[in-house]
C-alpha cells in the first residue's frame, strides 16, 4: 500500500515553531534526553477521546471498559481509572496490571477464548465483575473452579452473531468463521444450560464482532440480534440483567472518517435503547490509537536500483502491525518540512533481518537524512503493547505528555534486563 506525506490530523499533534511537538512540548526535547526510538502518549488526547465517546453516549446505562489489550501501560490505565473508565482484560496479566494500576475488581470484565484454571481462580478470588464465557467447555470449567473455591461464578455467555464486521480479515471476530463466542444458534439452550448451575450466576450475554470498525451496519445487525435473543431469553423465563456490546470502534489513520460516535450511539439507543439492561462497552484504539505515536531516527539513506530507502532505528519488533496487517501509519517528520520542499518516494524500514520490516513505500514523503527524527502517528493502540525483542533489540521506552511536562513511564530495557530472566536458574 502507498501513501503520501500530510500534515497531523489528530488533536494534539501538529508543528510549532518549526517542529513537531506533542501538546506543548517539542518531540525533538524528548528524543534529546532520552534517545530514540520511543512511544509517547498525549494525556490531554485520552481523556478528550473518553469525554467525546462519553457524551455520545449521554442517556445510556453504559458502563466504559478499556480494552487494556490495545495499551497496557500502568500510568494510561491509572489516567483511564481517574477518567472513571473499568477494564476488560484477556488474561491474568492484564487483570494483575489493571489491579496494579488502581482498577477496582468489581469494574473488571474478564474476557478472551482460553482461559486457564489459574487465570480463573485468581478473577473469581478477585471478585471481578464477570467472566465472559465462550464454549461449553469453559463453563465446565468455570464451574470446576467455583467448587472448589466455594464461590459462584458471575458470568455472561459471548455469543458469536456471525456478522461481517467489514474490517480486515485478521481482527474479524464475530462470523462463523471465527474462533470465538458460543454459535448465536445454541446461545439460548446454553443460557438455560448455565442457569441451572448453583455454581454459576449467568447474568447477560456479551459480543465482539472485531476491531477497526467504521461502518456502522454491523453494530446494528449485531445489535438486533442482541435484542431478539435477550426476548427470547426472558420469554423462556430466565433472568438476564447485562448486554456487554463489545469494542470495535474504528480510528482515521490518513485522515478519513473513522467510526461515527454519534451514529453509533444513535444505532444503540434505536436497537437497545429500552431493553432494561446494564450496559458495557470494551473501547481500546477508539480511545488510546490517536494519542500516541513512536518516534524514529533516520540511520542510513540508501538506493537500491529504483528504490529509495530510509533506514530508521525502530523496526518491526517495537510496531507490528504493518508486517502483521499490511497496516500503514502516517509519517510525520519531526523538523517542519517547507511549504514547497521536495517530496520523494521512498520505503521506510527498519534493521531487522526480514524485508517485513516495512513501515511502508511512501509515494511522496519530504527528503530525510541521516540524524533526522521521524514519527509514525496514530501508534497508541496496538504498537508497545504488540512489541517483541526479536533480534534481541529491547522494547522501547514509552513517555507521557501532559500539558509542557513529559515524563518516563517506561524506562528502556537494556541487554542486561533480558539476560537476568536467563541466567541462574
Amino acid at each position: 500500500m502507498t501513501t503520501e506525506f500530510s500534515r497531523p490530523h489528530v488533536a494534539h499533534f501538529g508543528y510549532k515553531n518549526g517542529t513537531l511537538s506533542v501538546e506543548n512540548v517539542a518531540v525533538s526535547a524528548i528524543a534529546e534526553k532520552y534517545g530514540t526510538p520511543f512511544y509517547v502518549y498525549s494525556a490531554t488526547a485520552v481523556r478528550e477521546r473518553v469525554a467525546k465517546l462519553r457524551a455520545a453516549l449521554e442517556g445510556l446505562n453504559v458502563q466504559i471498559c478499556y480494552a487494556v489489550k490495545a495499551n497496557n501501560n500502568l500510568s494510561l490505565l491509572s489516567l483511564l481509572v481517574e477518567e472513571g473508565c473499568g477494564m476488560d482484560i484477556v488474561s491474568g496479566g492484564e487483570m494483575h496490571r489493571a489491579l496494579a494500576a488502581g482498577s477496582p475488581a468489581d469494574k473488571i470484565v474478564f474476557s478472551g477464548v482460553g482461559k486457564t484454571d489459574e487465570e480463573i481462580a485468581a478473577a473469581l478470588t478477585a471478585g471481578v465483575h464477570q467472566l465472559n464465557i465462550e464454549s461449553i467447555e469453559e463453563l465446565d470449567a468455570i464451574s470446576r473452579v467455583a467448587l472448589k473455591l466455594k464461590k459462584v461464578a458471575t458470568v455472561v455467555l459471548r455469543i458469536n452473531p456471525d456478522v461481517d464486521a467489514l474490517t480486515h480479515p485478521k481482527i474479524t471476530t464475530g462470523t462463523s468463521k471465527n474462533k470465538f463466542g458460543i454459535a448465536y444458534a445454541d446461545a439460548l439452550n446454553t443460557y438455560a444450560a448455565a442457569s441451572a448451575r448453583k455454581e454459576i450466576n449467568v447474568v447477560g450475554i456479551a459480543v465482539h464482532i472485531g476491531s477497526q470498525i467504521t461502518d456502522v451496519t454491523p453494530f446494528r445487525q449485531t445489535f438486533e440480534r442482541l435484542a431478539q435473543l435477550t426476548k427470547a431469553i426472558r420469554a423462556k423465563g430466565l433472568t438476564i440483567s447485562r448486554l456487554d456490546l463489545g469494542g470495535g470502534l474504528g480510528v482515521s489513520y490518513d485522515g478519513s472518517a473513522g467510526m461515527d460516535v454519534d451514529a453509533y450511539a444513535q444505532t444503540l439507543r434505536e436497537t437497545l435503547g429500552d431493553i432494561d439492561c446494564e450496559l458495557t462497552m470494551e473501547p481500546g484504539r477508539f480511545i488510546i490509537a490517536e494519542a500516541g505515536a513512536l518516534v524514529t531516527k533516520v540511520l542510513y539513506g540508501k538506493n537500491q536500483g529504483n528504490a529509495k530507502f530510509s533506514i530508521v532505528d525502530a523496526a518491526m519488533n517495537d510496531l507490528m502491525r504493518p508486517a502483521l496487517y499490511d497496516a500503514v501509519h502516517p509519517v510525520w517528520p519531526v523538523r517542519e518540512p517547507a511549504a514547497d520542499a521536495e517530496t520523494l518516494p521512498v520505503n521506510l524500514v527498519g534493521p531487522v533481518c526480514e524485508s517485513s520490516d516495512t513501515f511502508g513505500e511512501f509515494d511522496r514523503l519530504p527528503a530525510l537524512e541521516r540524524g533526522d527524527l521521524v514519527m509514525l502517528g496514530v501508534a497508541g493502540a496496538y504498537g508497545a503493547t504488540m512489541s517483541s525483542t526479536y533480534n534481541a533489540r529491547p522494547l522501547v521506552q514509552e513517555v507521557l505528555v501532559q500539558g509542557d511536562t513529559f515524563k518516563l513511564v517506561r524506562r528502556q530495557w537494556t541487554v542486561e534486563d533480558a539476560l537476568m530472566l536467563e541466567r541462574d536458574l
